[in-house]
């Protein structure tokens, strides 16, 4: 247990793509979100040394997701860049860290079939 005003551990780059995917598809069941995963599953350099957070998981779910179809996939990717910048949110509640997430990322206002995504997830921003 850490006691009050101790340095948290900063999260590696694994870390926050695990807590991503599975805050977007807790059943394991979408395909693509696996793949996410696993292309980073080995990444144990702290997320605060990744460079550039944003375009690193944006060219990883295009290069799974060229079109930007899948709404967990999307969804995932924003997860991570959020958490990449407040790693303090990890142990957030699914439904309120997907909302934190879509705020931030697409400024409150995520594309159609992302929105349609959240709300099914009871995740509305």
């Amino acid at each position: 247990m850490m006691r009050p005003g101790a340095p948290q551990e900063v999260p590696t780059l694994a870390d926050v793509v695990h807590r991503a995917t599975a805050a977007c598809d807790p059943q394991g069941s979408n395909p693509l979100v696996a793949d996410l995963l696993a292309r980073f599953e080995d990444a144990n350099e702290p997320v605060t040394a990744v460079a550039d957070i944003d375009r690193l998981m944006a060219e990883a779910t295009g290069a799974l997701d060229p079109e930007g179809e899948d709404a967990a996939l999307v969804m995932a990717g924003a997860v991570a860049v959020y958490l990449a910048h407040r790693p303090d949110e990890m142990t957030e509640e699914r439904e309120e860290l997907l909302r934190l997430a879509a705020r931030s990322e697409f400024d409150g206002h995520p594309p159609a079939h992302v929105a349609d995504w959240l709300t099914a997830e009871n995740a509305s921003p």
